[in-house]
């Protein structure tokens, strides 16, 4: 995964009858509605839901010995992270799908060559090393850095130096001015990626990476994988600076050694190269019934971790043997829609699949992201959080997601929260259409992106814990139709229901304290999430076939019925506590605007050199910027998607007018009046 996260805890899905109490509820006062419905939560708590044989019949067969195994092979091509070795991962995991009994298993790729462009994200170069050392020769003699013998001591796509090295001084940077950076190696306080664009513009030969997000691991090493000017990759138009990265040990002696007076020198040497190539992806099916409509499942590989993201890929493997299995054993039936797994580079790979599939995308019906590790059971935050579709894709899924949860994890936390942007999960785009959950597990001792991240460290009841989830999602997805939908659309019901009254609650205590702002905000949000209700519900349709979807629209008109009966009893609520603020004034320029946008995916701005950003945010991994651009379908004006955007995210100042005329200038959108 991109980014390190944290997570606390999220909010875990309840269970309430279905579609008979809530036909009954038609009938009653919204009073009336919001008593019996509180009346029914707790007995229900214990009760089986539709899915509950599935998870246990896959619970009871996965076979974690085979997806541990699966694991550690991966882990150990992947862990150098050049792209000869992805190629290496790449050829492994076709022969362990075929093994699996996918068919159709095939070996793709982006062109790492630096200039394409996937949406808006310029493809990197390929990139390799033989070996790369780095010694401190003054003030005294060690050998900080060994690609050979630790990886991660080298960032990826660092550049190469002469065949006999280069000797040059290591300065802090926080004790360094950055004019005096020139032609010296600069032993970093943050991650040095984030450096990268100031030490190409003072000239510095390179970075020492001093930043560990875990300091306790005083001998783990941080990866440092990403180097590009301005942004992710390494482009053609990057500068090939040297990147190394060493232990929090190691930068502590270094500091004081500085902070003596001394100084401090080091002789590198690193055999690297750039070169146009692919960054390979690989994909296999396990075919449904009919053939014509695919579930997804995707997670990323090429990346040097063991949790990060191996136990990922193992994962996703493992579900579709198991699920593959009971077919064959006849415990399962064979699901309608074909099973699709895709294994890739984080982003640049999904982006490209994406891109170069379109017809294959346009019957996707659902998706689930892997990005997550599988740690150990006694360690305090390994719980699994299930991050949900941005809302302007709400969907059934969910719904069924904390349903397969609270039917699994009957003894085990687990929790749900809403988007986040930083890995493959961006499916929910509109521009791509594919309703798609993520999940994810916290690591215990964190390891994320450190050399620390290795097999021994993965716990095999987390991966069937995992395995479990993954699977029996994949499966209900893959045979969903007109029987299931009354339930998905009760549960969906359910869940927009719960997020409603917890607006409801906040906005109302903000209200006595004054807040009449709050209040309404709260207004309006009740209101908003009556609509996603209204989408949400309605996105049990995708099910059925087209002769089918107005008759079963018709049959949910008690359902979206109910949604606008409890945004009525809530917003009744928020009037009777105290004065609501007044809107504020509509900002008349953002109501001349509608953008469209050009491509699928976020604008990572990594072909824009960062000194003409203007001081706005990357649209790679902020997620503010992100949500205002999934608003924009070209029919909406600029006022609506603030309106929208601050119903997703909360109050905010941005300067999305100037944000937006920012991106037309520079190609990225375009705008009419």
């Amino acid at each position: 995964m991109r980014l390190t996260r944290k997570h606390p805890k999220g909010k875990e899905s309840r269970t309430r009858k279905g579609g008979v109490i809530y036909r009954r509820l038609l009938s009653l006062s919204v009073v009336g509605l919001q008593l019996l419905l509180s009346s029914h939560m707790e007995g229900l708590s214990t009760q089986e839901s539709p899915v509950t044989p599935l998870v246990h019949t896959i619970a009871a067969n996965v076979r974690t010995d085979r997806a541990m195994e699966t694991m550690r092979r991966a882990y150990s091509t992947d862990r150098w992270f050049t792209f000869p070795k992805f190629e290496e991962t790449a050829l492994y995991l076709k022969q362990r799908l075929e093994q699996s009994g996918l068919e159709d298993v095939e070996i793709g790729g982006g062109k790492a060559d630096g200039e394409t462009q996937v949406g808006f994200w310029t493809m990197p170069l390929a990139w390799d090393v033989s070996q790369a050392r780095l010694e401190m020769i003054e003030p005294e003699h060690s050998l900080l850095c060994d690609y050979q013998s630790v990886p991660a001591s080298l960032g990826m796509w660092s550049g190469p130096t002469p065949e006999d090295g280069v000797t040059a001084e290591i300065v802090d940077i926080t004790r360094t001015p950055w004019a005096d950076v020139k032609g010296k190696l600069v032993l970093t306080d943050k991650n040095s990626a984030g450096y990268k664009h100031r030490l190409v513009k003072y000239g510095a030969l390179g970075a020492v990476n001093g930043l560990s997000e875990n300091p306790a691991l005083r001998d783990g090493r941080q990866w440092i994988n990403a180097w590009g000017d301005n942004g992710w990759g390494f482009t053609k138009a990057s500068t090939p600076l040297l990147s190394f990265s060493i232990t929090p040990r190691q930068a502590e002696h270094i500091r004081k050694l500085l902070a003596e007076g001394k100084k401090v020198k080091a002789h590198a040497v690193v055999d690297s190269r750039y070169y146009v190539g692919r960054y390979p992806w690989v994909t296999g099916v396990l075919p449904g019934a009919s053939g014509e409509e695919e579930v997804l499942v995707l997670g990323h590989s090429s990346e040097q971790g063991a949790q990060d993201n191996a136990t990922g890929v193992s994962a996703m493997i493992e579900a579709l043997n198991t699920i593959g299995r009971l077919i064959q054993e006849g415990k399962l039936s064979r699901p309608q829609r074909s099973i699709r797994i895709l294994l890739m580079p984080e982003l640049y790979g999904s982006l490209s699949y994406i891109s170069g599939h379109p017809d294959r995308m346009k019957k996707t019906v659902a998706a689930m992201t892997v990005d997550t590790p599988a740690a150990p059971y006694n360690l305090a935050g390994t719980e699994y959080t299930f991050y949900l579709n941005p809302q302007v894709a709400m969907s059934y899924t969910d719904a069924l997601i904390q349903r397969i949860a609270k039917a699994y994890f009957t003894s085990r936390p687990w929790h749900w929260k809403e988007n986040e942007p930083g890995t493959d999960s961006f499916l929910g785009d509109p521009t791509i259409g594919v309703p798609d959950v993520w999940s994810y597990s916290g690591v215990g001792i964190e390891t994320h992106h450190n050399s620390e991240d290795k097999p021994d460290t993965v716990d095999s009841r987390s991966l069937h814990d995992l395995i479990t989830v993954l699977a029996s999602y994949l499966y209900f997805n893959a045979n969903a139709g007109e029987a299931q939908a009354p339930w998905l659309a009760d549960i969906t019901v359910d869940h927009v229901y719960q997020e409603m009254a917890a607006t409801a609650s906040t906005a109302l205590d903000a209200l006595r304290t004054g807040n009449t702002a709050a209040g309404s905000y709260g207004l309006d949000r009740v209101s908003y999430l009556r609509d996603r209700g209204d989408d949400a519900l309605l996105s049990v349709l995708r099910l059925v076939p087209g002769s089918r979807r107005d008759e079963l629209r018709q049959s949910l008109a008690p359902e979206l019925k109910q949604l606008q009966a409890a945004c009525d009893w809530q917003s009744a609520r928020l009037r009777s506590a105290g004065a609501i603020a007044e809107r504020q004034p509509v900002n008349h320029d953002a109501e001349q605007m509608i953008v469209h946008r050009k491509r699928p995916g976020t604008l990572p701005l990594d072909d824009l050199s960062q000194d003409q950003w203007e001081g706005y945010p990357s649209g790679a991994w902020n997620k503010l910027v992100t949500v205002a651009l999934y608003w924009c379908d070209g029919k909406r004006n600029l006022e609506q998607v603030i309106h929208l955007t601050k119903m997703e995210m909360g109050p905010s100042d941005f300067d999305f007018v100037g944000y937006f005329r920012f991106l037309q200038r520079h190609g990225y959108v375009d705008i009419t009046k």
